[in-house]
């Protein structure tokens, strides 16, 4: 029964990593729908390892470490994946430059910077009740997002019709990983209304949104959580 009670939590860690190996076939593959149910569920694992550790008092050393090394998979070589394939059709024209190797592969700064990000979250103590730059759950939304949207909708095209736009998108991507902005996290410090304000405010804004844009919605409350959490940063804390 221990051994269950100390492991449960992992389990779910692998199932996160699982997730996000099936994701990045299926994105391989082309099919990025199925590609976006693996994330769905990655979240889901990725969000129940965490509360079921604390629920259980099973928190430890390699629980942590697996948490990272599974994320570094799905919110990280898998995102990474999706701009390769978002830079894939510029082959080598950069601005009408033809360049010696295939822009495609700086898709993968994300994957770099994501984990660069798990690594300096792991060394971290301050972010109990806060993240430090942009969480690499959220990050992979707002890329996979933009990607998903374009697939379904056509919207954001604009992004896509130069590759410049996406190089700048992974930039700014890449550095919001490691940024020093304070992002909010969906800890509870205490129960006094005041002090959850932040929380408040992104719960009902980033429903209302994914309501009114449904599909489109969801790169844009990455987009808000910034906004939010730029807004909050000296509750933030």
């Amino acid at each position: 029964m221990n051994f269950i009670k100390n492991n449960l939590a992992n389990a779910f860690t692998l199932g996160n990593l699982f997730s996000g190996c099936v994701g990045i076939v299926h994105l391989i593959s082309g099919d990025y729908r199925a590609a976006a149910i693996c994330i769905l569920i990655a979240l889901i694992f990725d969000f129940f390892d965490g509360f079921v550790a604390r629920a259980l008092h099973s928190s430890s050393n390699l629980g942590g470490q697996l948490d990272s090394l599974a994320d570094v998979v799905s919110f990280g070589f898998l995102p990474g994946v999706a701009m390769v394939q978002m830079l894939a059709p510029f082959g080598n024209n950069l601005l009408g430059i033809e360049l010696p190797f295939e822009i495609k592969y700086f898709g993968f700064l994300i994957t770099l910077f994501s984990c660069l990000r798990l690594a300096i979250f792991n060394l971290d103590e301050d972010q109990q009740y806060y993240f430090k730059g942009l969480n690499t759950p959220s990050n992979t939304i707002l890329i996979f997002g933009l990607f998903y949207a374009f697939k379904e909708t056509e919207t954001f095209g604009f992004l896509f019709e130069q590759a410049i736009y996406l190089l700048l998108l992974t930039i700014f991507s890449s550095w919001l990983l490691i940024s020093p902005i304070k992002m909010i996290a969906m800890k509870f410090r205490s129960k006094k209304l005041e002090d959850n304000y932040p929380k408040l405010a992104l719960l009902i804004g980033g429903i209302l949104i994914l309501l009114i844009f449904k599909t489109i919605g969801i790169p844009l409350i990455i987009l808000y959580y910034i906004l939010i959490s730029l807004i909050f940063q000296k509750q933030l804390k």
